[in-house]
C-alpha cells in the first residue's frame, strides 16, 4: 500500500490534486491507516494511469468519471479507446513535423499540383475501365470522342480547385500511394452496402441520444463508431478530414432536408456539431 506522498512522487500529481480526485468521486483511496491517512494498492494506481492518460487530451474530469464508472467499459476496452486516441494525435504531430520539414527544406510548394499529368491520365484509365459500358459509351459522346473526353479531364483534375481537392484526398488515405491503390482496388458493392447499412443504424443510435448532449461520452461513443466505419469503407489512415468535410456536408440544404426527413427534426445540425465537436 502506498500513501499519498508516495503516490504524488510516483506520479508528479500534487497532493493537493490527488485530494481533490477523491472528494469529487474520481480517484478514492483504497483504505485508510488508523490515524486516517489515504492509502493505495497497485490497482489504484493502474486507475489513476488511467486518468492521467484521458487528462492529455484535456478531458474534463467529470466526462473522465462517466467513463470510469460505467460499468459496460472493462479496462481493456478504456486502454485500447486511450490507445487509438494516442495513435491519432501521434500521427497527425508526425504530420504537422514533416510540413515543419518541408517547409525548412524550401519545399513548401503552394502550387497545389498533387497529381501529374502523367497520374492524371492513369486516374482517368482506371475510372473509364470501371465504368459500365453503356455509361462510357454515353460520355464519350457527350464530349465528342474518348480523345476529347480525356482532355477535358486532364484539363478540369489539373485546375487549383480540384488539386485542393486531391490534396484532402491524399491526406485522408495517407499518401498517393495509397490514394491510388484504394482507387485501383476498391471494396465490392455487396461490402460498401453493408457498411453503408451499418451507417445508418450509427446515425439513428446517434440521434436517440441527443439529448444527452454533444459532449457526453454517450455520445462521443457513437461518433466514435461512425469514424471508425467510415475509415475502413474508405480504407482511409486517418479519417479525421473525411469525418470534418461530413459534419459540413450536413448544412448543405439538400443534405439537410434529407437527413431531417430520415432520422428526424434537427438531426442534421446535431449530427455536424456531434462529429466537429469529437473531431475539434
Amino acid at each position: 500500500m502506498m500513501t499519498v506522498k508516495e503516490i504524488s512522487e510516483l506520479t508528479g500529481i500534487s497532493i493537493r490534486t490527488l485530494h481533490y480526485y477523491d472528494q469529487i468521486g474520481l480517484f478514492n483511496p483504497t483504505d485508510k491507516s488508523e490515524a486516517g491517512y489515504r492509502l493505495y494498492d497497485d490497482n489504484a494506481l493502474k486507475q489513476l494511469q488511467q486518468i492521467l492518460f484521458f487528462r492529455e487530451f484535456d478531458i474534463p474530469l467529470k466526462e473522465i468519471k462517466s467513463v470510469m464508472e460505467n460499468p459496460d467499459l472493462d479496462s481493456n476496452y478504456i486502454l485500447q479507446m486511450q490507445r487509438s486516441m494516442f495513435i491519432a494525435k501521434k500521427e497527425r504531430i508526425e504530420r504537422l513535423i514533416n510540413r515543419i520539414d518541408d517547409i525548412l527544406k524550401g519545399e513548401d510548394k503552394m502550387d497545389f499540383e498533387v497529381f501529374s499529368k502523367k497520374e492524371i491520365e492513369e486516374l482517368f484509365s482506371i475510372m473509364v475501365s470501371r465504368m459500365p459500358d453503356e455509361l462510357r459509351e454515353t460520355a464519350a459522346r457527350e464530349f465528342g470522342g474518348m480523345e476529347q473526353w480525356k482532355e477535358h479531364y486532364i484539363e478540369t483534375v489539373s485546375g487549383e480547385n480540384v488539386q485542393k481537392c486531391y490534396l484532402k484526398m491524399v491526406e485522408w488515405f495517407g499518401g498517393k500511394e495509397n490514394y491510388v491503390s484504394s482507387v485501383k482496388n476498391p471494396i465490392s458493392k455487396e461490402i460498401a452496402e453493408s457498411y453503408l447499412k451499418r451507417i445508418d443504424v450509427i446515425l439513428n443510435k446517434l440521434f436517440d441520444r441527443r439529448d444527452s448532449g454533444i459532449n457526453s461520452f454517450e455520445v462521443k461513443e457513437v461518433v466514435a463508431e461512425y469514424g471508425f466505419v467510415t475509415k475502413q469503407l474508405y480504407q482511409l489512415k486517418d479519417e479525421t478530414g473525411m469525418m470534418i468535410s461530413l459534419a459540413q456536408s450536413y448544412r448543405n440544404d439538400d443534405v439537410k432536408m434529407s437527413t431531417d426527413e430520415k432520422y428526424g427534426e434537427g438531426a442534421s445540425e446535431f449530427f455536424a456539431q456531434a462529429i466537429e465537436n469529437f473531431y475539434k
